[in-house]
């Protein structure tokens, strides 16, 4: 982990930072998770503050929520190959981990930086992280929001205005996560987590877009190979 730019002084942070709740007898790292979400909000809200001082508070709101998502930072995780360092409970090896779980780790990681060496060493590793979901961010809240773009496509089609279902809710200490989906035309779409019902939604839509998208491209395909 010293490669991605921290290197402990407390390598019982890091332990800690790397244990899942599924490991028996050993404190898990959700404390660390919930410290990490906090300091990660801040860094990411200054970053777009300093760098971006023509956007306004609506604009940073949006690009926030898009860079702090569950699915920006489990897919960060996942490239850090944290799961793979993690300690879990016997029955989660060799399985493959939840957006929820990998974002988790990830704040709980940082954290662990932030304790063992303060703010600077944790904003240097989190900008470091997610440098391409920062750029990515800002653009997506210069764009239509998923949940407009999935109206206009669906109204350009004729039919009725997509609806939202709640398929899940879970809460855990400060955390909660609402697992939403979007139904189109009596179509149900691949569903997604999201830490409120809104954030959910922007993601159910992101999902149903790319299924319709796709089927619009290959529609297109076929018809220009008649």
């Amino acid at each position: 982990m010293e490669s991605l730019g921290h290197l402990f002084t407390d390598r019982a942070l890091l332990d800690l930072a790397l244990t899942h709740a599924s490991v028996d007898g050993a404190e898990p790292n959700e404390r660390l998770e919930f410290l990490g979400d906090a300091v990660l909000d801040l860094i990411v809200a200054e970053w777009l503050y300093v760098e971006h001082p023509e956007k306004r508070e609506g604009d940073m709101t949006k690009a926030k929520g898009w860079i702090v998502s569950r699915k920006t930072l489990a897919d960060a995780a996942r490239d850090m190959g944290l799961w793979e360092a993690a300690k879990k409970g016997r029955g989660l090896e060799g399985t493959t981990p939840s957006r929820a779980v990998l974002a988790n780790l990830y704040e709980a990681f940082l954290g662990a930086i932030y304790l063992d060496g303060g703010l600077e060493p944790a904003k240097k590793f989190a900008l470091m992280t997610l440098s391409t979901y920062l750029v990515r961010g800002t653009r997506q809240a210069d764009e239509a929001s998923p949940k407009q773009a999935l109206q206009e496509h669906v109204q350009a089609r004729g039919e009725d205005p997509p609806r939202y279902e709640l398929l899940e809710e879970r809460s855990h200490l400060h955390v909660r996560a609402f697992r939403m989906a979007a139904r189109v035309g009596g179509q149900t779409y691949p569903a997604a987590w999201g830490r409120t019902r809104k954030e959910a939604e922007g993601w159910a839509a992101h999902e149903a877009l790319l299924v319709l998208r796709s089927q619009k491209a290959r529609a297109r395909t076929r018809r220009s190979e008649r």
